[in-house]
Order: structure tokens, then C-alpha cells, then sequence
């Protein structure tokens, strides 16, 4: 019995893994038990029979995490029953916090199928996967993060919560290979920037401290996001603003609804540049446009914003978050790792010698070369089909 346990258990993974209800319950014994750890964010507790098993355990544990057992070791015990042992890795669905904690499987059989298990896993890791940020939500499906700002009320202006989400979520994306696109959206404005309800009342030396903070944190997002492999889809609606434009800035690509408005609004305030708007924004727009909006406060249109360069495309607003997601998709598709060498070579060529930029295209172009990619791209070509890159 000891192989065949082996066999079942494995083709259950298999089904759990593609989401194959049917195959899952071909496996399961009429009397089936299952019983998923207290403490679980979803599907705890005890499920009798097959379809309970699916419905209210594993599929609920599926729609919160991307997530599947690895087994390392399978043991057969004295009374017939199988211990596997191993560790869940992926990562929450809605916080996309990464996954990785070690379980244990006790499986039972009769019939020559699987008649229970008891599922015992590190809750509090899970528990954290599943934690959503508190001022955003990130869900990463088909290889596009989705990324939505959430302080709607405040115009998703930035405050420390903001910040050490933006943080948070660099580091998320940055880990995760299944991400081969960044849709950066909003609920309401895009930001206007800075929450001044939350800096006003502060005494300069608390307020400097707390912007240093801030700020710094932010910085290392936007470096971090700069050098994903991914590239940036930003959906601008309403405003964007301050420092919060340095995340349109940052984007591969801007999609602005015809209703939307950009300004850096730092001379009203005192105040001078910061998430990176003084570096993008004389190459995007050039010097002498910049000093416009740094010095004079010039707000943009959406269409000036587009004549200007600093967007890519205007839509009519009712349309500009399915636009922003087309677009996001359609780079998902693509060959991931020569986007992220573009990304490299467009960002380091103002930097660069023309002798530096040629050495690096080489360099990058040596990389690609070995790609699966590429020899995917260059078989469709020959065939003249579509391509289906894999983003390795």
C-alpha cells in the first residue's frame, strides 16, 4: 500500500495545485474527513466529506493564497496511515506577502483512496501572508500585480501607514518571480501628494524627523521598483501630485484620464523636491519645462501632461483603469527578462558615454542570448506564429 499512498497523495497535490475539482474528488473516499489547523486565516476547521473538503477548506485556501505544499519527506506509519511532511511556499493573494512555512500531512485510506487528512502548519505565517496592507491592496493574478492606493478620503495622500506600505510592497514585488507586471492604480485621486492633516500640526523638529522617515522609506521604493524586472503600468485619474508624481514618473508606461491634473505644488508650500521628481522630470519633460512646474507651480492638463511627455496616453476617464490593465497584460505576456534589460539600458543611457551605453548593450545582449525567450521568440518568428514567452 506504501507506493500507492505515495502515488495518491502526490496526484492529490497535483489536482490541488491546477485547481481540479473533479480530479480531487476521484482521489477522495465517499467518507472523507479533513481537518485544517485552528488559526488558519481560511478553511480551518473540520470538513466532512469530499465537496465540504473543497468548498469550505482547500478552494477558500486557494482564493486567499498562491500557494502549494512541497513535499520533502513521506513516511509510512505502523497503523497504515502516511506523515508527509514539507513546506507550503507562495505568497497571500490580496497582501501578497510571501509564504514559506513548513506542514505536516497525516493522510488516512481506505478503498484505495484517500479517506483523511489533519493538516498542521505554522498559522501565524500564514496569518501574515494573508495580512492586506492598510493603505492599499496588492492582488497579483496572470502575472500582473495590481496595485491599488486605498485613502480615498484623503485623497491617497502620503503619511508614515503610506510609506511603509510602498515599502513593504517594493520588497513583496521584488521577491515574487510570478510577477511580470506592475499595474499601479488608485480608488479616487491618484495621490496629490503629501497629507498635510497628518504633517501640518507637527512642530518643525517632529516634522522634520518624520519627513526624513518618510521620505527615505519612499526613496528605496521607488529604487526598488526602478530595478524590478517587471515593468510599471501606472492608471492616473484626478490628481497626481508632490511627491506622489514621482511614482508616474517611474512608470514604463502612463495612462492619464482626460480628467486629470499634475503639479509638484513644493513652492506653495515651501517645500522643495522629492520622490525622485528632480531626477525624471528634467528628462522626461526637459529643464526648461521643469523649472516651470518646480519654480512657477505650473499644473498640467492631462493633455499637456501627454504633449509634454510626461504621460503616454489620455483616455476618457471611464476608461482608463481597463485601458491601464489591457496594457499591463499584454506586457505580462511578453519576454520578461529582455523588458527588464530595456529597463536598464533606458535608465542608465542619460548616464552613460556613448563607448559605456554600447558595452552595456553587449553585456545585456549576452544575457538575453541565453534566454528561453529568446529561442521562443525566434521559433515563432520562423514559424510565423504568435510567440508564448515564459519570462525566462
Amino acid at each position: 500500500m506504501e507506493g500507492h499512498a505515495d502515488d495518491l497523495v502526490r496526484k492529490l497535490y497535483d489536482a490541488l495545485a491546477t485547481g481540479d475539482a473533479a480530479a480531487i474528488s476521484a482521489l477522495l473516499h465517499p467518507d472523507f474527513r479533513g481537518v485544517i489547523a485552528e488559526g488558519m486565516p481560511a478553511g480551518a476547521g473540520q470538513h466532512d466529506g469530499a465537496d465540504a473538503m473543497w468548498s469550505d477548506g482547500w478552494a477558500q485556501i486557494g482564493r486567499a493564497f498562491a500557494a502549494g505544499p512541497k513535499p520533502t519527506e513521506m513516511t509510512a506509519l505502523v497503523d497504515g496511515r502516511l506523515l508527509v511532511s514539507g513546506r507550503y511556499q507562495g505568497h497571500g493573494r490580496r497582501g501578497g506577502g510571501p509564504l514559506d512555512a513548513a506542514y505536516t500531512h497525516v493522510f488516512s485510506f481506505r478503498d484505495n483512496r484517500i479517506s483523511g487528512i489533519e493538516q498542521v502548519s505554522d498559522t501565524a505565517l500564514w496569518r501574515d501572508a494573508a495580512s492586506p496592507f492598510r493603505s492599499m491592496t496588492l492582488e497579483v493574478a496572470d502575472g500582473v500585480a495590481t496595485v491599488t492606493l486605498n485613502r480615498p478620503d484623503v485623497g491617497n495622500a502620503f503619511d508614515v501607514t503610506m510609506t511603509d506600505d510602498l515599502l513593504e510592497l517594493s520588497t513583496r514585488l521584488s521577491r515574487d518571480p510570478d510577477v511580470r507586471c506592475v499595474l499601479l492604480r488608485a480608488k479616487g485621486a491618484f495621490t496629490v501628494g503629501g497629507d498635510m492633516r497628518f504633517l501640518g500640526p507637527q512642530d518643525s523638529g517632529e516634522r522634520a524627523a518624520t519627513l526624513h522617515r518618510m521620505i527615505g522609506d519612499y526613496h528605496v521604493a521607488l529604487e526598488r521598483l526602478a530595478s524590478l524586472d517587471a515593468p510599471l503600468v501606472a492608471a492616473v485619474s484626478g490628481s497626481a501630485g508632490g511627491g506622489g508624481l514621482g511614482l508616474v514618473c517611474a512608470a514604463d508606461v502612463a495612462i492619464a484620464a482626460d480628467d486629470a491634473a499634475f503639479a509638484l505644488g513644493y513652492a506653495a508650500l515651501g517645500m522643495t523636491s522629492d520622490g525622485a521628481n528632480s531626477w525624471y522630470l528634467p528628462r522626461l519633460v526637459g529643464l526648461r519645462r521643469a523649472q516651470q512646474m518646480f519654480l512657477l507651480n505650473k499644473r498640467l492638463t492631462a493633455v499637456e501632461a501627454l504633449e509634454w511627455g510626461l504621460v503616454s496616453e489620455v483616455v476618457p476617464a471611464s476608461e482608463v483603469d481597463a485601458e491601464a490593465a489591457r496594457i499591463a497584460a499584454k506586457l505580462a505576456a511578453g519576454p520578461t527578462r529582455a523588458f527588464a534589460a530595456m529597463r536598464r539600458l533606458l535608465r542608465d543611457s542619460y548616464d552613460n558615454s556613448l563607448r559605456d551605453q554600447l558595452a552595456a548593450e553587449l553585456r545585456e545582449v549576452d544575457e538575453i542570448a541565453r534566454t528561453d525567450d529568446l529561442s521562443e521568440g525566434m521559433s515563432a518568428f520562423a514559424a510565423r506564429r504568435r510567440p508564448e514567452f515564459r519570462g525566462h
